[in-house]
């Protein structure tokens, strides 16, 4: 049972990313206000979802949420200032977007960086812990899934529509046999050592 609040009498936003570990794409982040009464037996981390369950969630979550919001760091962005900032970043900007300001924010994680003045508590494994950052959850890897959907149509040999970015051994296998675009994150171990590719 996922906790509705920490703070009963504030304004919390959740805030959490997906697509940190991937090779290429945008690290995308959710912000959400949900109301103190919210509940939903479905709701809870988007890990444990399908696919189906978190685009279901997702509207429920957009109706029902006093404010929320959605942004990104792209794969330059990621490489120029890593990925965790990257990470702060596209939360930041998530935040900014709300249409409600926050009093507090709970994130996902065991490190944040402030943004503005806001109070925040960092919660390790928070979006199985607390609605509004599962809410955020699902909100940051549908929207991320939707834009990596999007440009596999522009790059369809990188598998990116199932792997979505991710290192998988078909990923890897496409980078080795068509080399890296602008999407990929330079920074990262793009190509498989010696002996990974044993692997193979």
């Amino acid at each position: 049972m996922l906790k509705k609040y920490l703070n009963k009498d504030l304004i919390e936003a959740g805030c959490d990313e997906a697509g940190r570990g991937c090779l290429a794409g945008p690290v995308f982040a959710g912000a959400v206000i949900l109301p103190k009464g919210f509940h939903s037996s479905l709701l809870r981390d988007s890990k444990e979802l399908s696919a189906m369950e978190r685009y279901e969630l997702r509207d429920m979550i957009e109706q029902s949420a006093l404010s929320w919001a959605v942004a990104s760091a792209d794969s330059r962005e990621i490489d120029r200032v890593n990925i965790l900032n990257a990470s702060f970043l596209a939360m930041h900007r998530a935040i900014a977007k709300l249409t409600v300001v926050p009093e507090v924010l709970l994130i996902d994680g065991n490190r944040f960086k402030p943004y503005q003045n806001i109070p925040f508590t960092c919660i390790v494994k928070g979006d199985a812990k607390y609605q509004s950052i599962a809410a955020a959850s699902i909100l940051a890897k549908t929207y991320r899934d939707d834009f990596m959907k999007e440009l596999h149509e522009k790059l369809p040999h990188y598998g990116w529509e199932h792997n979505k970015g991710y290192p998988t051994v078909e990923h890897r296998h496409a980078i080795i046999r068509h080399g890296i675009v602008d999407e990929h994150r330079k920074t990262f171990q793009l190509y498989p050592l010696p002996e990974q590719m044993e692997l193979f």
